[in-house]
């Protein structure tokens, strides 16, 4: 498989994950992926890509996600580099993995993981206080509705706001930046998004 290969990318997400809830989680850190990956000067296709696929294990094998995933990309030939940023998306290891470099957590030390770790956990958010505005639209949601609902412990409680804190930390951008960055990638693509 080519990991430049958007078409196939889809593909196995959507051999893999049948909720569209999902995969509409994995086209936003898509896009969230290739707003930073243009701030930044990177590669907009390894990064968009990263950002599509991520999550493609989780649906069918929560439990041990992403390592099954990982196991699956390497078997189909993806780089290490493309690889690792997929573990170091996650904060512990695979105790059970056949490979040892599974069993522990993968430091976020590249700016491709730092933002795939960032960007994950914040598009849920992004996307929960769209789906509360009466239009149900990503238009009508601003920094300041996002912040409301931010302090609103019960509102998208699965939401872990302190790994979105964590990972505006290590990206080194402040968190009111970088919601508003994740906010204008996903507005851009409402239209993929259908929010």
């Amino acid at each position: 498989m080519d990991y430049r290969n958007r078409e196939e990318i889809w593909q196995l997400v959507c051999e893999y994950t049948p909720s569209e809830q999902l995969r509409k989680h994995m086209l936003a850190v898509e896009a969230a992926m290739k707003f930073y990956a243009r701030k930044y000067g990177a590669d907009e296709i390894f990064w968009g890509n990263l950002g599509l696929v991520h999550d493609f294990d989780y649906e069918k094998f929560p439990e041990r996600h992403p390592f099954h995933g990982l196991e699956v990309l390497t078997a189909k030939g993806l780089p290490e580099e493309f690889l690792y940023a997929i573990r170091a998306h996650a904060d512990y290891g695979d105790p059970a993995a056949l490979e040892e470099k599974y069993r522990e957590p993968a430091p976020r030390t590249r700016l491709v993981d730092k933002t795939l770790y960032a960007v994950d956990e914040l598009t849920g958010l992004i996307i929960a206080v769209a789906y509360v505005r009466p239009s149900k639209k990503l238009a009508d949601v601003d920094l300041q509705s996002i912040k409301k609902k931010w302090k609103d412990k019960a509102f998208a409680r699965g939401v872990k706001r302190e790994d979105i804190e964590r990972g505006a930390r290590e990206l080194g951008v402040p968190l009111d930046e970088h919601i508003q960055n994740v906010l204008t990638a996903l507005q851009h693509a409402h239209e993929t998004l259908g929010v």
